[in-house]
């Protein structure tokens, strides 16, 4: 992401201008949350709006409202549906567990590993330029990028814990949350195509 230098007399430099466009961004992208369905679409939107600042285009909220009234299609709100049975699912899968069934620690255990794999590769997806157009696309591209780069994998859930302990120290900023998270995807994407085939960080 190309950044110019700061002009005589501005008080803050461009990096902290796209910081603030950031935080405006989780602003919407957290409204725009609110359905629950419509969420990988918002958030991928939020991803294409952050990407587009290496072209010299704004990450303002009008850009991200223009570029949301282009999603919000069939194939977005499937995705939105499965994801959201997936969450429910695995509440549920917990909520067993925590019934005290024989098993229950070591199912609990083998659900928390594949729910964070799937947390993984969804916000992975989210992250790729094709999930704009075709979702299945990006889930296998996801899939494929989790598989090789361990360390990028890391820090998409080392991203998500940061975004939900600050909304757990204080609930208002759940909804800047979308937004940082939105950056460290678009930036953890952009350093994956950017290793060596094969090497991973």
């Amino acid at each position: 992401m190309s950044a110019r230098a700061r002009e005589t007399g501005e008080i803050f430099g461009p990096r902290m201008t796209l910081f603030a466009d950031v935080l405006a961004l989780g602003v919407v992208t957290a409204l725009a949350c609110l359905p629950l369905i419509t969420a990988p679409a918002a958030l991928s939107t939020a991803c294409a709006v952050v990407r587009g600042t290496g072209d010299g285009q704004p990450a303002t909220a009008r850009r991200y409202l223009a570029l949301l009234r282009e999603r919000l299609r069939p194939g977005d709100l499937a995705a939105g549906a499965v994801a959201l049975a997936g969450v429910l699912l695995f509440a549920a899968d917990l909520a067993l567990a925590g019934a005290g069934l024989p098993g229950a620690r070591v199912f609990a255990v083998t659900a928390t590993a594949i729910g964070a794999c799937a947390v993984i590769v969804g916000l992975r997806a989210c992250a790729r330029p094709e999930s704009f157009s075709d979702w299945r696309a990006a889930v296998r591209g996801a899939a494929g990028d989790s598989a090789r780069d361990v360390g990028g994998s890391a820090l998409v859930l080392l991203a998500l814990a940061a975004g939900a302990l600050c909304a757990w120290m204080m609930l208002p900023l759940a909804f800047l949350v979308p937004g940082p998270l939105a950056l460290a995807l678009t930036a953890i994407d952009v350093r994956n195509v950017r290793l060596p085939q094969g090497e991973t960080a």
